[in-house]
Protein backbone atom coordinates (compact mmCIF):
# COMPACT_ATOMS: atom_id res chain seq x y z
CA UNK A 1 0.00 0.00 0.00
CA UNK A 2 1.27 3.30 -1.01
CA UNK A 3 1.67 6.24 1.74
CA UNK A 4 1.45 10.01 1.76
CA UNK A 5 4.36 12.07 0.28
CA UNK A 6 5.09 13.78 3.90
CA UNK A 7 8.88 15.16 4.24
CA UNK A 8 10.52 13.78 7.22
CA UNK A 9 10.47 17.86 8.44
CA UNK A 10 6.03 17.76 7.77
CA UNK A 11 5.81 14.88 10.13
CA UNK A 12 7.81 16.15 12.49
CA UNK A 13 6.23 19.09 12.10
CA UNK A 14 2.93 17.67 13.17
CA UNK A 15 4.01 15.37 15.69
CA UNK A 16 4.29 18.91 17.35
CA UNK A 17 0.50 19.01 17.69
CA UNK A 18 -0.82 18.03 21.42
CA UNK A 19 -4.99 17.15 21.34
CA UNK A 20 -5.32 14.48 19.53
CA UNK A 21 -9.24 12.75 18.97
CA UNK A 22 -8.67 8.93 18.12
CA UNK A 23 -11.91 7.41 16.34
CA UNK A 24 -11.82 3.71 17.21
CA UNK A 25 -9.68 3.81 20.28
CA UNK A 26 -9.80 0.50 22.00
CA UNK A 27 -10.10 -0.94 25.26
CA UNK A 28 -8.12 -4.03 24.55
CA UNK A 29 -4.89 -3.80 25.73
CA UNK A 30 -2.60 -5.61 22.94
CA UNK A 31 -4.42 -3.62 19.58
CA UNK A 32 -2.73 -0.78 18.08
CA UNK A 33 -5.71 1.46 18.74
CA UNK A 34 -5.18 1.21 22.15
CA UNK A 35 -1.19 1.41 22.72
CA UNK A 36 -0.48 3.76 20.14
CA UNK A 37 -2.54 6.41 21.65
CA UNK A 38 -1.16 5.20 25.29
CA UNK A 39 2.12 5.70 24.21
CA UNK A 40 1.22 9.07 22.29
CA UNK A 41 -0.55 10.11 25.74
CA UNK A 42 2.30 8.92 27.45
CA UNK A 43 4.65 11.48 25.65
CA UNK A 44 2.73 14.64 26.16
CA UNK A 45 -0.13 14.12 24.19
CA UNK A 46 -3.62 14.96 25.15
CA UNK A 47 -6.16 11.99 23.78
CA UNK A 48 -9.08 12.14 23.68
CA UNK A 49 -10.63 9.06 22.89
CA UNK A 50 -13.85 8.18 20.19
CA UNK A 51 -15.60 4.84 20.75
CA UNK A 52 -19.31 4.48 20.88
CA UNK A 53 -19.06 0.89 23.21
CA UNK A 54 -17.50 2.33 26.35
CA UNK A 55 -17.39 5.54 28.53
CA UNK A 56 -13.19 5.25 29.24
CA UNK A 57 -10.50 4.28 27.73
CA UNK A 58 -6.95 5.40 29.97
CA UNK A 59 -9.11 6.80 32.19
CA UNK A 60 -10.02 9.54 30.00
CA UNK A 61 -14.12 10.55 29.13
CA UNK A 62 -14.70 8.26 25.92
CA UNK A 63 -17.02 10.07 23.12
CA UNK A 64 -19.50 9.00 20.87
CA UNK A 65 -18.70 10.91 17.95
CA UNK A 66 -15.81 13.44 17.49
CA UNK A 67 -18.91 15.84 17.29
CA UNK A 68 -19.66 15.08 20.78
CA UNK A 69 -16.08 16.57 21.67
CA UNK A 70 -16.21 20.47 22.85
CA UNK A 71 -12.99 21.53 22.36
CA UNK A 72 -10.21 22.07 19.72
CA UNK A 73 -8.77 19.37 17.94
CA UNK A 74 -5.58 19.18 16.02
CA UNK A 75 -5.37 15.72 15.04
CA UNK A 76 -7.78 13.35 14.21
CA UNK A 77 -6.60 9.78 13.98
CA UNK A 78 -8.85 7.10 12.63
CA UNK A 79 -8.55 3.51 13.54
CA UNK A 80 -11.21 1.92 11.22
CA UNK A 81 -10.79 -0.11 8.15
CA UNK A 82 -10.37 2.30 5.31
CA UNK A 83 -13.90 1.03 3.87
CA UNK A 84 -15.20 3.01 6.43
CA UNK A 85 -13.04 5.94 6.36
CA UNK A 86 -15.39 8.02 4.34
CA UNK A 87 -18.24 8.41 6.89
CA UNK A 88 -15.51 9.37 9.98
CA UNK A 89 -13.45 12.19 7.83
CA UNK A 90 -16.80 13.62 6.90
CA UNK A 91 -17.86 14.07 10.59
CA UNK A 92 -14.42 14.92 11.55
CA UNK A 93 -14.10 17.95 8.93
CA UNK A 94 -16.77 19.82 10.92
CA UNK A 95 -14.30 19.84 13.43
CA UNK A 96 -11.79 21.03 11.84
CA UNK A 97 -8.74 19.99 12.91
CA UNK A 98 -5.08 20.94 11.23
CA UNK A 99 -4.49 17.12 10.69
CA UNK A 100 -6.89 13.55 9.41
CA UNK A 101 -4.00 10.88 10.56
CA UNK A 102 -5.33 7.43 8.62
CA UNK A 103 -3.52 4.89 10.66
CA UNK A 104 -0.75 1.93 8.78
CA UNK A 105 -2.77 -0.09 6.61
CA UNK A 106 -5.84 2.93 6.08
CA UNK A 107 -6.03 4.27 3.06
CA UNK A 108 -9.12 5.99 1.63
CA UNK A 109 -8.55 8.38 -1.86
CA UNK A 110 -12.21 9.76 -2.08
CA UNK A 111 -11.82 10.55 2.12
CA UNK A 112 -8.40 12.30 1.67
CA UNK A 113 -9.51 14.33 -1.13
CA UNK A 114 -12.59 15.39 0.35
CA UNK A 115 -10.71 16.19 3.70
CA UNK A 116 -7.65 18.04 1.43
CA UNK A 117 -10.70 20.26 -0.38
CA UNK A 118 -11.58 21.65 3.24
CA UNK A 119 -7.90 22.17 3.78
CA UNK A 120 -6.99 19.18 6.02
CA UNK A 121 -3.65 18.23 5.93
CA UNK A 122 -3.95 13.87 5.89
CA UNK A 123 -1.49 11.64 6.45
CA UNK A 124 -2.32 7.88 5.30
CA UNK A 125 -1.18 4.28 5.95
CA UNK A 126 1.36 5.98 8.83
CA UNK A 127 2.03 4.51 12.74
CA UNK A 128 2.10 7.99 14.87
CA UNK A 129 3.98 5.72 17.00
CA UNK A 130 6.35 4.71 14.71
CA UNK A 131 6.99 7.73 13.04
CA UNK A 132 7.23 9.55 17.03
CA UNK A 133 9.98 6.82 17.57
CA UNK A 134 11.89 7.18 14.18
CA UNK A 135 11.78 11.06 14.21
CA UNK A 136 12.72 11.77 18.04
Amino acid sequence: MEQDDHTDKQIHDILLLSTVAVIGMSKNPSKAAHYVPKYLSEHGFDIIPVNPTTDEILAKKCYSTISEINEPVDIIEIFRPSDDVLAFVKDAIKKKPKVIWLQEGIHNLEAEELARNEGIDVVFNRCMLAEHQRLN
